[in-house]
């Protein structure tokens, strides 16, 4: 792991951003509430957050953070979802992969309650939008509403 012990501790927040496309057919079954597995889009959300706090257990040498907010929304578009995990804490290090982590595991738990409808959905476009904090200050990506 990279020593940040010398870094000040500062307010940092993260946002990442994803998608998921799927059929019409299970987008009419999440949209009605009829996916038997139960809510896909409440467990992607609780999974985004989860997942978000076990970065580090993930990701070999990332830091353990103490994070402050985690919050996950999935947007419904004409071809499935837009999901963004949006990771505050106040820390010697970023948050950028616990925002990435969250898109990615709201992805694939999308997915996992969905699969018995649609093996055809695609994940995809998951990306750093923004992240403010410490020494490089802000980064916000070119072609990013934030």
């Amino acid at each position: 792991m990279v020593d940040v012990g010398a870094k000040p501790i500062t307010d940092r927040e993260a946002i990442a951003r994803g998608s998921i496309t799927v059929s019409r057919q299970a987008l009419a079954q999440i949209r009605s509430g009829s996916i038997k597995k139960g809510d896909p889009l409440q467990a992607a959300r609780l999974a985004g957050i989860m997942a978000a706090k076990q970065t580090s257990a993930l990701i070999p040498l990332c830091h353990p953070l103490p994070l402050s907010s985690v919050h996950v929304e999935l947007t419904p578009t004409s071809r499935g979802y837009d999901i963004e995990a949006r990771v505050r804490t106040s820390a010697r290090t970023g948050v950028e992969m616990e925002a990435l982590t969250a898109v990615a595991v709201a992805a694939l738990t999308l997915y996992d309650m969905v699969k018995a409808v649609d093996k055809t959905m695609v994940i995809g476009d998951i990306r750093l939008e923004y992240k403010v904090g410490g020494r490089s200050g802000v980064y916000r990506r070119r072609d990013a509403g934030v």
